[in-house]
């Protein structure tokens, strides 16, 4: 990585995992025109899903928080990859999509994937704010409490 984004991502902290491999016949990311769609994200780490179980069940709002966070990272690790290495390329973040793995009568879906777009908008700043859709879902591939999958504009 290269740029100011990578060195606003150190001024943070933030260390982007590893970008994970396609579990199926699909890619990562796609480009079309100016647009990037990746892929939905869970939350791994460390070669795993760091967080599996349900929202209102196993975890919390504020566990489910991380977990969308760490979802974001992963998506940005994407991003990441598929621009080259070079976070700058990113002009904004138009959409993001959060499912999340809950008893039926869990309904803060919304404050769990704010989890993923407070970690956009500190990464990218005005540029990072998005559209926005907070889904629950009766499971997810793995177990894992939350996907994120998002689009993004390069240049």
């Amino acid at each position: 990585m290269s740029g100011r984004r990578h060195q606003h991502l150190i001024d943070l902290g933030i260390q982007l995992p590893v970008p994970a491999a396609p579990a199926g016949n699909f890619v990562p990311a796609v480009a079309v025109g100016s647009l990037l769609y990746v892929s939905g994200q869970v939350p791994r780490g460390e070669g795993r899903i760091e967080f599996v179980g349900k929202l209102g069940r196993e975890y919390g709002v504020e566990e489910g928080q991380k977990a969308a966070r760490l979802c974001a990272a992963n998506v940005l690790a994407q991003v990441n990859q598929a621009c080259g290495g070079d976070l700058d390329r990113v002009v904004r973040c138009v959409r993001v999509t959060g499912y999340v793995n809950c008893t039926p009568e869990f309904a803060q879906h919304p404050q769990v994937i704010n989890g993923a777009s407070d970690f956009i908008v500190e990464v990218f700043g005005e540029n990072g704010r998005h559209a926005r859709t907070a889904i629950g879902v009766s499971s997810l591939p793995g177990g894992a409490a939350c996907e994120v999958e998002a689009i993004f504009q390069v240049g």
